[in-house]
């Protein structure tokens, strides 16, 4: 794979992953009322339409800041000026790496534009078991952490290249 179709396919899925986010938010709100829960699987999966003012697991919800969303908004732009360098430095071999950056480009994009558009993130995944929940999310967080999960991997399980592959692009 060349360095120009290895970035195209990247962007592609980093596309990819900000329309299907966007149309199960939009799903989501649409069909759930706010608060409400649909149960799927009883006793470990629910949809339930919540909005997110604050971080990834509702960090800073609470605060009433008016600096909040901008400092949040800010903070996600820095982000994907790092994740857009880092992907195309990132050499077509390491196809890992180039997924996992894709997915969390996409799903930084993804949870973005709600807060530019909306001031908040629509989330509707909740997992719990009894009385212990995970805190409700959406497709662009687990677009984050599967990618973050890939990089580490990656990191992890690196094999050595050969010595006449170029590390520097």
């Amino acid at each position: 794979m060349t360095k120009n179709s290895a970035r195209a396919f990247y962007l592609l899925i980093a596309f990819v992953v900000v329309v299907l986010d966007h149309w199960t938010k939009h799903m989501a709100a649409r069909r759930i009322p706010l608060y409400r829960h649909i149960q799927i699987i009883p006793g470990f999966f629910s949809l339930t339409h919540t909005e997110n003012t604050g971080a990834a697991f509702s960090l800073f919800a609470d605060s009433t800041g008016p600096w909040k969303t901008g400092l949040l908004i800010a903070f996600s732009l820095a982000a994907l000026v790092v994740v857009s360098i880092l992907l195309w430095k990132n050499h077509p071999a390491h196809v890992a790496t180039g997924v996992g950056l894709s997915l969390i480009m996409g799903g930084a994009l993804g949870n973005l534009w709600d807060r530019v558009v909306r001031g908040r993130v629509v989330d509707f995944l909740l997992f719990y078991v009894k009385r212990y929940q995970w805190p409700v999310f959406n497709l662009a967080d687990s677009a984050i952490v599967v990618g973050a999960g890939l990089l580490v991997l990656e990191i992890l399980f690196h094999k050595s290249r050969g010595h006449g592959e170029s590390q520097t692009n």
